[in-house]
């Protein structure tokens, strides 16, 4: 079974969604070969770090009390998942840099790499205050993760990685998707947003009964 998981590292709800994509899959008896495509949430983000997001949240949300209140609830669902989280240290950045090393990770073959990236790039975003919009930075977390930092840095001087990017994105235009996680099972069958394990679990049973 393929899936196709639209997201964004910058994403919170995507965050806790590979937590729960992961739980699904552990009590799933079927081969899953899943991909991570690219979505952005806030493509006018400065290229280089633009400050704490907290700053900017303020502003498009209105206020710090309804920041703090989406913090709480989030911190709690991540606790729940066993997930570190401190939004308070979140920057502000553009995420396609990030996305460009999760392409290149997914480009390798390497069973598992892909999503052990993108874990990694997740924390260091969302638990670590991180810029994961900073070539050396997203090189080391790389390395961490089983990807050779030298070949990030070869991506990086090069436009490697941009077309595929610009065409992933446009492919989830014309489907529509306007929130992420969005998890495409076989190119047919979708499941918007972080839902639970168990909604997850179900919906690989259901794709897996389609298609026999």
């Amino acid at each position: 079974m393929k899936i196709d998981i639209y997201s964004d590292i910058v994403c919170p709800w995507c965050y806790l969604g590979q937590a729960r994509m992961r739980t699904a899959l552990a009590g799933f008896d079927g081969a899953v070969e899943a991909a991570w495509r690219p979505f952005q949430l806030d493509p006018s983000a400065p290229v280089r770090d633009g400050g704490l997001a907290d700053e900017w949240l303020r502003e498009k949300f209105g206020g710090a009390d309804k920041v703090a209140s989406a913090h709480a609830q989030m911190r709690a669902l991540a606790a729940a998942e066993g997930l570190p989280y401190e939004p308070g240290r979140t920057r502000r950045v553009n995420s396609i840099p990030a996305h460009r090393v999760v392409w290149l990770a997914g480009g390798t073959g390497e069973p598992g790499l892909q999503d052990a990236v993108v874990s990694r790039l997740f924390r260091a975003h969302h638990a670590e205050g991180l810029d994961v919009s900073e070539e050396e930075t997203l090189a080391a977390l790389a390395a961490e993760a089983g990807l050779p930092g030298e070949r990030v840095r070869e991506m990086f001087a090069s436009n490697e990685g941009m077309p595929e990017i610009g065409a992933s994105l446009e492919e989830a235009r014309v489907l529509g998707i306007s929130g992420v996680p969005f998890f495409l099972f076989e190119g047919q069958w979708a499941v918007s947003g972080a839902q639970s394990a168990e909604v997850l679990s179900a919906a690989l049973e259901e794709v897996a009964g389609k298609l026999g």
